[in-house]
């Protein structure tokens, strides 16, 4: 029976990041019966990216041990501008993407319903739905990465514009004077609190001979200073890039703050690598800014907290939002 395994139906969710997309094929109590992953490039040249998706949830279906007969619909999280009503990726910059009919192109390989969400909407969702924000009403999800995401699930629903994604938090302006940000604009969000931004001063840092571990690991190349390398200097006795990375935290704390105030969240949830690499420290700076700077009344019930799906929170988020237009 089309849509269904021993008759129950399965739902994929694909992750499409900019270095890795990760497959998960779920029942509908969203267990998960397969996962794979695949680059999101072929490293031996150009390749049709929407091929290589479709190629990936096959391989997903097999280890699940069902036919692709058996899929009920597909969700798709990616990074960029995505018109959703028209199901087309308009742009992923870091991945040189543009106008890519992800929903269409997919349907026809599956034969199977594709929905496509922002990646970090689909992460929120899936931690409101399975994770560490089940049973909020409201709840505020920020990703700071190499950008900062943003989304918010309000009543169960994801708050969206007519046609795209909304809550770009890492573009609301913090200093009308500050450095310009990638998206051509200066003083946003991005440019004092996203990972990026701690990585070029850690460089800065460590050319200074501020953070010697630093140098030793990854000497000054921005695009190795990860978040990993960064717990790792910290651990290595480097201070710098502990005070970085909590004022880091600390502007983004700002930024959600302002957001609080227009939607009164009764969760934040923080996410992304830095997040995950230091919970403790990115909820108490996160919360000490919000609260100082948050009118009492927005703050006293809110509630900090960490992502908890990991690596699978995307596609999880995405095979559940899969499921909900079914």
């Amino acid at each position: 029976m089309s849509g269904k395994k021993n008759g129950k139906r399965l739902w994929v969710g694909l992750d499409v990041g900019g270095t890795k997309m990760l497959a998960c094929v779920y029942d509908d109590d969203f267990r998960c019966l397969g996962r794979r992953k695949k680059k999101t490039r072929d490293e031996a040249g150009p390749s049709d990216p929407l091929s290589r998706m479709a190629t990936v949830i096959r391989e997903a279906l097999d280890e699940a041990g069902a036919p692709p007969s058996a899929l009920a619909g597909v969700g798709i999280g990616l990074a960029g501008m995505l018109d959703l009503d028209k199901g087309i990726l308009i742009e992923a910059p870091n991945l040189g993407w543009k106008k890519l009919k992800v929903v269409e192109g997919l349907r026809k390989r599956l034969k199977a319903p594709v929905v496509i969400a922002n990646d970090v909407d689909a992460g929120t969702y899936g931690e409101y739905r399975f994770g560490a924000a089940r049973k909020s009403r409201c709840v505020l999800g920020v990703f700071p990465g190499t950008g900062i995401g943003g989304a918010c699930v309000y009543d169960g629903k994801l708050i969206r514009g007519k046609t795209g994604s909304a809550m770009e938090i890492g573009h609301l302006p913090v200093d009308p004077d500050g450095v310009l940000c990638g998206c051509g604009k200066r003083g946003c969000l991005e440019t004092v609190a996203s990972r990026l931004a701690i990585a070029g001063q850690a460089a800065q840092a460590a050319v200074r001979g501020e953070a010697p571990c630093l140098l030793k690991l990854g000497g000054t190349d921005l695009t190795k200073i990860r978040s990993g390398l960064l717990a790792e200097s910290i651990r290595g006795g480097d201070r710098v890039i502990e005070q970085l990375v909590r004022r880091a935290a600390h502007w983004l704390g700002y930024g959600i703050a302002g957001a609080v105030h227009l939607l009164a969240p009764d969760t934040i949830l923080l996410g992304g690598g830095l997040a995950e690499e230091f919970p403790r420290l990115y909820v108490e700076e996160v919360e000490g800014a919000v609260r100082d700077r948050g009118l009492a009344t927005f703050t006293a019930g809110l509630r900090f907290t960490v992502a908890a799906l990991g690596a699978e929170a995307v596609a999880m988020g995405a095979a559940a939002m899969a499921a909900e237009e079914a």
